[in-house]
């Protein structure tokens, strides 16, 4: 069984949806609100785990009920959460999510991930070692993700760095991780609007762009290219992102072509969208495969 680290945020998702999107100043009718175990760290935890992958979550949740609904569904999913510490008077982080017109709009209160840092992160190095892929993003300390990089560099481990939410990342961390996979709009932060043919001519078979319907963007060293995604009935679009880049670690940890890690994280994206909540969707290896067999 292939063994991922994953350091990151953990957060409880409040979610409501409406048919209609409100503006500024604008008040609306909802139609349902559920909460639910999220944070991008944690739902790309249980995703590789249903995988199939031997997880390890490497991050902080509040002393508050909240964290222990985190903690024990992490552990549901047989997620190692030895590495998961309860921050005494600190909240667990919130994600505040308006499902509406086929889409999310989410606001972000870290609360515990900010105590994820250097220093807490070295405590789970032989973790991180004994690892055969890291995965990041960016709903933690900019340090703690600069840190890990340059750690994983000189273990000589492979860092997916998912960077979401999107904010500028130097030169030096994109050299040190072995794969960046930001959305069209991440991209755009990323690079400053330049134009991503050059930019992914940089950096072959490192960089993936994840384009929604329209597949995955990259370059393999020889040629452009774009893995297509899988048309379904988008119920919820939460947590396809995480489902993504958690089967994308897989697949690459298993030494699967990249054009085969490409299918399959889609694959297993297009799974997710098909019901409610972040890790609601998240599909088992079965299902993944199964969908496969049927075309």
């Amino acid at each position: 069984m292939i063994k991922i680290a994953v350091v990151g945020s953990s957060s409880m998702d409040l979610v409501v949806t409406s048919a209609k999107r409100p503006i500024a100043g604008e008040t609306v009718l909802g139609d349902s609100f559920i909460t639910v175990p999220g944070g991008k760290g944690a739902n790309q935890a249980v995703a590789a785990a249903r995988l199939g992958a031997e997880v390890t979550m490497i991050g902080c949740v509040g002393d508050d009920f909240y964290g222990e609904i985190i903690l024990e569904n992490l552990k549901k999913n047989h997620v190692n959460t030895k590495y998961v510490e309860p921050i005494t008077g600190a909240m667990s982080g919130t994600a505040h999510i308006t499902l509406s017109e086929g889409d999310n709009s989410i606001i972000v209160v870290k609360g515990a991930n900010d105590s994820i840092t250097p220093e807490y992160v070295q405590k789970a190095k032989k973790i991180i070692e004994e690892s055969d892929i890291v995965m990041v993003q960016q709903e933690i300390p900019e340090e703690t993700v600069l840190y890990l990089a340059e750690l994983c560099e000189k273990l000589q481990k492979r860092l997916l760095l998912n960077p979401a939410p999107a904010r500028k990342i130097s030169e030096t961390v994109i050299q040190q991780s072995s794969f960046i996979t930001p959305n069209e709009h991440e991209f755009e932060i990323l690079f400053d609007g330049r134009d991503r043919t050059e930019v992914l001519t940089e950096y072959p078979n490192k960089l993936f762009i994840t384009e929604g319907k329209n597949g995955v963007r990259y370059f393999d060293g020889h040629e452009e290219k774009v893995v297509p995604s899988f048309v379904v009935e988008a119920v919820d679009t939460t947590g396809a992102g995480d489902t993504f880049n958690a089967a994308l670690a897989v697949a690459v940890a298993e030494g699967k072509s990249f054009d085969d890690c490409l299918l399959f994280a889609n694959r297993a994206a297009s799974i997710s969208v098909t019901k409610l909540g972040a890790q609601g969707g998240m599909p088992t290896r079965e299902e993944v495969e199964r969908s496969f067999e049927g075309g």
